[in-house]
């Protein structure tokens, strides 16, 4: 599929033409938004659609049949959180999120982006570890923590029976291998279907060791 603006839409993406308008769209946005806010480094706003939004795409197919509550952290321009939520909107209209960024003007960016998408979203101006605990079946975070600050407050937010969804990059292995000292887990990994160093994180059973 190509979008409206001539982007390619890989075939894993299955999604509608109008989730790839909207999808469009958010990315209007964070370009008039950027040179204001920095919601992305200059140097990866060439590759916005690759780098940014197809990463936070492949999460989707991850979320766990039945899911209700998506607690994305440290949402900052919106990857994961706002792209997961545009790709929920007409096919996982149950599932709400909450979008937690602690930057104000961060905040203000996801909060338009939200009214003006109509998403299933509520943008919560805290910083992670003073929200309230959200009992959350999803957790998400991406390029936001090393993984073992990352699993404290992912633990504060996700639900007993809840999967973190946690997107890493070439380091992984090593962020495992000090992680597993702390914390006990489940972890299943999934290729990047970008980036052949990187890797998504399905992590169940998280408790402290």
């Amino acid at each position: 599929m190509i979008g409206a603006d001539g982007i390619v839409i890989p075939d894993w993406l299955d999604v509608s033409r109008e989730t790839v308008a909207l999808l469009e769209q958010f990315v209007e946005l964070i370009e008039k938004w950027n040179p204001t806010i920095n919601l992305v480094s200059r140097r990866s706003m060439s590759e916005l659609w690759e780098r940014h939004v197809l990463d936070s795409a492949q999460l989707f197919s991850l979320i766990p049949t039945g899911a209700r509550h998506l607690v994305d952290l440290g949402s900052g321009g919106g990857f994961p959180g706002v792209v997961l939520a545009i790709m929920a909107r007409d096919v996982l209209p149950e599932l709400r999120f909450t979008l937690v960024e602690a930057d104000q003007r961060k905040a203000t960016f996801l909060s338009e982006v939200v009214r003006r998408l109509s998403l299933n979203c509520i943008v919560a101006a805290h910083r992670i570890e003073v929200l309230a605990p959200q009992n959350a079946d999803v957790v998400t975070a991406r390029a936001l923590a090393p993984l073992t600050t990352l699993c404290g407050q992912v633990h504060r937010h996700l639900g007993p029976d809840g999967t973190a969804l946690i997107a890493k990059g070439e380091k992984v292995d090593a962020e495992l291998a000090e992680t597993g000292t702390v914390w006990a887990f489940q972890v299943t990994r999934f290729a990047s279907k970008l980036d052949p160093n990187a890797a998504v994180l399905a992590i169940t059973g998280l408790r402290h060791v």
